[in-house]
């Protein structure tokens, strides 16, 4: 997918992986188990790229700018 932005004419400059269930730390059997399977994704975007931010699943939708803003404290 970068090198597809790149020839776009688009320089990525950070990766979000969004909606993680790993970043979530369920408790449930079956969730903990998808969250597992994530784990080496999630890896190999850290690896490959100087940027990453995970955000976790969440049980309710951000919303606005002070919610957005709660994630980074």
């Amino acid at each position: 997918m970068q090198e597809d932005l790149r020839r776009a004419g688009i320089e990525p400059w950070a990766w979000v992986v969004n909606n993680s269930i790993a970043a979530a730390a369920p408790t449930s059997a079956l969730l903990r188990r998808r969250a597992a399977n994530e784990l080496p994704e999630i890896d190999a975007v850290r690896t490959r790229y100087a940027h990453t931010a995970i955000v976790p699943l969440l049980a309710v939708e951000l919303i606005g700018i002070p919610a957005l803003t709660g994630l980074s404290e």
